[in-house]
């Protein structure tokens, strides 16, 4: 099998919400399901507002929803939605 490149974006519940420890919290969590070259970036929405858009790579023998379930239990996440996924080739 190949390597899938996901990106996901996980919304904060508030503008005061921690983005450094969500990051901390999602970079274990994703790490732990052997996802690799884990890396973020933060994406202002509105009013103060800023999301978090986790990027890595996972072997596609293993299951991404996991992951998902795990970074929505993370206290101060409103959502978590994949927004891009596809295969590397290369």
């Amino acid at each position: 099998m190949g390597i899938a490149l996901i990106t996901l974006k996980i919304m904060p519940s508030s503008p005061e919400a921690d983005l450094e420890e969500i990051k901390n919290k999602a970079k274990s969590i994703i790490e732990e399901n052997k996802a690799t070259k884990t890396r973020f970036e933060e994406e202002p929405i509105a009013f103060g507002l800023k999301a978090v858009k986790a990027f890595f790579d996972l072997d596609e023998n293993h299951e991404l929803e996991p992951i998902e379930e795990s970074l929505k239990q993370i206290e101060n996440i409103s959502s978590v939605q994949v927004i891009d996924m596809r295969r590397a080739f290369g």
